[in-house]
């Protein structure tokens, strides 16, 4: 340009000194003038909404939440006298390394001498170690030799317990092939036997090598199914639904005719009794109704249907054996809070035995004779209280005479039981019990 400048005679023009002022600007620095009137808020929108839209300087609102107060736009750089921190290219070592090897990298000057960062990521397990003397009293095998064992044990420090490294890493030329869950069987082994002899602690880690391979069978069986198999397993879960589904139903039905010809006796047996009464009593005496029969048939009814119904789990699938001694919610409060009680005066404080095969069978069959027990025993009290029901209204209706009750027909006095809080049937007579 200076060339062109001179053939066209051209002067050139001045050029401003470089200073501190026209790098970073003077005091005085021509803002820029934003227009910070607010657009007004559409009739019928929200504040919140018209909030998301625009806000008070004008601006889009950011993509994402930010701490800087400008949205998503960029800060501008703040230049300073400050000197900034000098960095050094140096030298340094990984402690994780034994090789000795040298690496170079950027680094503050201040921060030079200091322990590589990194370094605290560097975490190995301990693995035991043992003497001739502990081997021999402790970890000699019959099959395993001693060069075997320390040979795992040294790939073991090696690889970290990586098993499937040290599987493939195994010297099949020196010693005889061995598979994974032996390695870790053998591995566990002396672990636990170091640890009983060190410690003296029975609760050390086994490892089960035969579940694991068998484990690892069905799932080899599981991942090669053929597209026919896993078809068949899908069409037999569908018909296994549609039989759950056919067996409710069929037990619906049932119940809702049982609830039929409970209703249809519930009708019949007042007019039964209605007409034995019309007989034989007088005609100056009134027709009382007699609740007799109903109530000796609402008696039998809860005595048929008495006990827990424990549901019975046949479906598909893994399910907990302790969800069989789990007693169902339609049971109610009060009677789960009575055979609490009734287990307690029994000495049995677990209310949550271990859930095995004979003991989830006897325990709820346990249970289910209490309930029963105790709506028996709230029957009775209810039949007691009829019969003397009417002994009394036979000495109103006849003065001078006294209704003898048969000694049979009496209820046996027993002491009165701390946790009678069960019944089912309910009756004046008990006005203690909790219905």
């Amino acid at each position: 340009m200076a060339d062109v400048r001179d053939i066209l005679d051209i002067e050139a023009p001045a050029v401003a000194e470089l200073t501190k002022e026209s790098i970073l600007g003077g005091d005085k620095k021509a803002r820029r003038k934003y227009d910070y009137r607010v657009p007004k808020r559409p009739e019928g929108m929200h504040r919140e909404v018209f909030a998301l839209l625009c806000k008070d300087n004008n601006d889009v609102p950011p993509l994402f939440p930010t701490d800087t107060g400008k949205g998503y736009k960029q800060v501008k750089a703040k230049l300073g006298m400050r000197k900034v921190r000098p960095w050094k290219w140096t030298p340094f070592t990984n402690p994780a390394r034994t090789d000795g090897a040298i690496f170079h990298h950027w680094r503050r000057v201040a921060d030079v001498g200091k322990e590589y960062p990194f370094a605290k990521f560097n975490k190995k397990v301990p693995i035991p170690t043992y003497t001739n003397a502990e081997y021999v009293q402790h970890l000699v095998s019959n099959t395993w030799t001693r060069g075997e064992t320390d040979h795992l044990f040294d790939l073991c420090r090696r690889f970290d317990l990586r098993f499937i490294v040290i599987h493939d890493r195994w010297d099949r030329s020196k010693f005889s092939i061995r598979s994974v869950e032996d390695l870790k069987e053998r591995y566990h082994q002396v672990c636990a036997a170091l640890t009983k002899s060190k410690s003296h602690s029975e609760r050390v880690y086994t490892f089960d090598a035969e579940h694991e391979k068998h484990r690892k069978e069905q799932l080899k069986k599981l991942f090669e199914r053929t597209q026919e198999q896993v078809e068949e397993e899908q069409t037999l879960l569908t018909e296994l639904r549609k039989i759950e589904q056919r067996k409710k139903e069929r037990d619906r039905k049932t119940q809702d005719l049982q609830k039929l010809i409970t209703a249809a006796d519930h009708q019949a047996d007042p007019r039964k009794s209605e007409r034995k009464s019309s007989k034989k009593s007088s005609s100056s005496s009134r027709n009382r109704p007699s609740k007799t029969d109903s109530s000796h048939t609402i008696n039998f009814q809860a005595v048929e249907s008495a006990g827990i119904k424990f549901p019975d789990f046949k479906n598909s699938g893994v399910s907990l054996r302790s969800q069989r001694i789990k007693l169902p919610s339609s049971l109610g409060q009060k009677k789960m809070k009575g055979i609490e009680l009734m287990l307690t005066e029994m000495h049995l404080d677990k209310l949550n035995p271990p859930p095995t095969e004979q003991i989830c069978q006897q325990f709820n069959e346990l249970r289910s004779d209490m309930v029963l027990h105790y709506e028996l025993r709230g029957a009775l009290a209810t039949c007691d209280y009829e019969l003397q029901s009417l002994k009394h209204q036979y000495e109103a209706l006849v003065p001078g005479k006294t209704l003898t009750i048969p000694p049979a027909l009496l209820p046996k006095t027993e002491p009165e039981a701390k946790s009678d809080i069960i019944d089912v049937v309910g009756s004046p007579s008990n006005p203690n019990i909790v219905h």
